[in-house]
């Protein structure tokens, strides 16, 4: 079923409904769409503050903390920069340096071997361490703090704890990347490692190498982050937003996650990374069928990212619960609006049913009612005029059975002084048999075609008869012209037998051989051939009357056609002497429709032929 054949069948299906019922619906959406639509949008708009303040908020504590991450590698930059400041950790890192280039040369000398000397070791040692020591009171936080001199060799204070074992393999990356660095401090992404308390650490390192005044390289410092710091930071953080947060370098190495499942990995191949453009925004991502708000936020100093995911559904938390206080409000509401409009709609078309059932009444002929008007409203006048046409109707019908009565009576008297048709025809059977007896066999002949001319015409002209009865009156109308003018007229009927039984009206082709030998016919011709003939398709009937007359002019034809089709004046047609063919096609377009009716065709000097377009389910309900 098309939808504009589902529209009509609804439409129809509510115009067919009862009146309260109409009111009911009307009410209905009145109430409902407002009411939805206010909800909807009252929804939509809390839940895009909630989301817009979010992101304010959220990317506001983000950058605080970040302030808080940079100020605290600030405050380990400073830290490395120490012994650039303190000739005292100079000094002995040049002792270390000394005395173990001097070691180194000779293990190259064969001849020879240096015992070590323990007591120089121990005071570079525990001067070294007491410098670290040093470096920890000024700055609480910083995990471990490695000093290397030149060829590698590594003091760290162990009263804090968690050192790493891997020093070795940690002091190669330092170096090798702090070798072209011209003593500015490095930032080293998070990394994992043991320590020495055999537990799993994490921690970020800001490096930087020791140089002389001269800017000779006498070893390196690095300084591990406690990572502690971050997490009470992302910590706080997650428990405002009820989220999960991570920090990552430029590369996308992570220096913190919230959960721990990706410390010291890379993830700039993740979506998210790639998704979040800029220094700070935030886009929504779908992970694992949930779908998330992401805020981030970017470091000036470090370049650090720091990205917080916010569940969708923790997002609108509060805006759920909004919403189902508002639906509930709402439905009831609607219930108790919707009791209130059945109420009043009840109320309202009460006084139309009890008016329909007085109508009722009236169909029956119970014409002894009266409609009880209460109020001046819309309702009451309607009643008052109800009222007044029943009295009206009463009135009137008494008047037409008065009228009628009359009628009767007249037609009556007209009857018994009209003169019998059959007294005509008797008549002039009459004066033919007279005609007879005296020898006068044409006068006879001619009243006899008269007679059957008259008894034929005298009769209601929407009358349908056979064709076959209409073509023998077009046979005893020209035979009595015949007769008038002896010779002058040749009727040539050239119709299907098949045909014979089409009902057709009465008097279609007499009118149209009439104009054609009183408008056409040629004098210099010895007398005028009439031809009827058919032809059929599968929807049209025509009968055609063609004739061999003096024809019309193009301008004639076109006044004919032109009156024929109801576009011309009265004067133009009877100058164009149509009369009768307009009348004929009138009478067909009333009695088979608009689409049926006569067409004319002439040439001047050859004759014209007029058409008679007629339904064919007519003929084939005769056959």
């Amino acid at each position: 079923m098309s939808p504009k054949k589902r529209l009509w069948r609804i439409w129809a299906a509510i115009g067919g409904m009862r009146m309260e019922r109409k009111l009911f619906i009307v009410f209905l959406l009145l109430i409902t769409l407002p009411l939805s639509f206010i909800g909807y949008i009252s929804y939509s708009n809390y839940s895009r503050s909630i989301e817009e303040k979010t992101i304010v908020y959220s990317t506001k504590m983000l950058e605080n903390m970040m302030v808080r991450v940079d100020d605290y590698i600030e405050d380990m930059v400073r830290i490395s920069s120490i012994p650039a400041y303190q000739d005292d950790i100079k000094q002995n890192l040049m002792r270390s340096n000394a005395y173990y280039e001097q070691r180194q040369q000779a293990a190259g000398d064969n001849s020879s071997q240096l015992p070590d000397d323990f007591d120089q070791l121990l005071v570079i040692q525990r001067g070294i361490e007491g410098n670290i020591s040093f470096i920890n009171t000024i700055k609480r936080g910083a995990n471990s703090v490695y000093i290397f001199d030149q060829f590698g060799n590594g003091y760290y204070s162990t009263a804090g704890g968690g050192i790493r074992l891997n020093v070795k393999e940690s002091y190669e990356n330092w170096r090798e990347n702090v070798q072209s660095s011209g003593g500015e401090a490095l930032l080293f992404s998070t990394q994992k490692y043991t320590s020495n308390l055999q537990s799993t650490k994490y921690a970020f390192t800001v490096v930087r190498k020791v140089i002389d005044k001269s800017l000779k390289p006498l070893g390196l410092i690095a300084v591990d982050a406690n990572i502690s710091v971050i997490e009470d930071q992302m910590s706080e953080l997650d428990k405002v937003t009820n989220g999960d947060s991570v920090i990552m370098d430029e590369a996308g190495n992570v220096v913190y996650d919230s959960d721990k499942s990706r410390m010291a990995t890379n993830i700039a191949n993740d979506p998210t990374v790639a998704l979040a453009k800029g220094t700070k925004g935030s886009f929504y991502y779908e992970r694992d069928g949930v779908k998330r708000l992401y805020i981030y936020t970017t470091s000036p100093n470090t370049e650090w990212k720091v990205m917080t995911s916010i569940a969708n559904s923790e997002l609108t938390k509060d805006a759920v619960v909004i919403r189902r206080v508002t639906w509930i409000a709402t439905i009831i509401t609607i219930i108790v609006a919707l009791f209130i409009s059945f109420v009043f709609s009840f109320a309202l078309t009460n006084p139309l049913r009890k008016m329909m059932r007085l109508m009722r009444n009236v169909q029956e002929g119970d014409f002894n009612v009266q409609f009880q008007v209460k109020y001046r409203d819309e309702v009451g006048q309607l009643g008052t005029q109800f009222n007044r046409m029943i009295v009206r109707i009463d009135h009137l019908i008494q008047d037409i059975y008065v009228i009628e009565k009359k009628k009767k009576e007249a037609e009556l008297h007209a009857l018994q002084s009209q003169i019998n048709p059959h007294f005509m025809y008797n008549t002039l059977e009459s004066i033919r048999m007279a005609a007879e007896l005296n020898d006068d066999q044409i006068a006879a002949d001619m009243i006899a075609i008269l007679g059957k001319l008259l008894r034929y015409s005298i009769s209601d002209l929407h009358e349908e008869v056979t064709l076959e009865n209409e073509l023998l009156h077009m046979r005893n109308y020209v035979e009595m012209l015949n007769y008038r003018y002896p010779g002058r007229f040749q009727l040539d009927i050239q119709v299907a037998e098949a045909l014979h039984r089409y009902p057709i009206i009465k008097l279609v082709l007499q009118p149209i051989v009439e104009n054609a030998i009183y408008h056409g016919m040629d004098d210099s011709k010895a007398f005028m051939r009439i031809r009827i003939s058919s032809e059929q398709t599968s929807q049209i009937f025509w009968l055609r009357i063609e004739d061999d007359g003096l024809g019309m002019d193009e301008e004639t034809l076109d006044r004919l056609n032109r009156s024929l089709a109801g576009v011309e004046d009265s004067g133009v047609k009877r100058k164009s002497g149509g009369i009768g063919l307009k009348n004929v096609n009138e009478r067909i377009k009333l009695h088979y429709g608009n689409a049926y009716g006569l067409k004319v065709t002439s040439e001047r000097g050859t004759g014209t032929e007029v058409m008679l377009q007629l339904p064919i389910e007519l003929g084939r309900e005769a056959e």
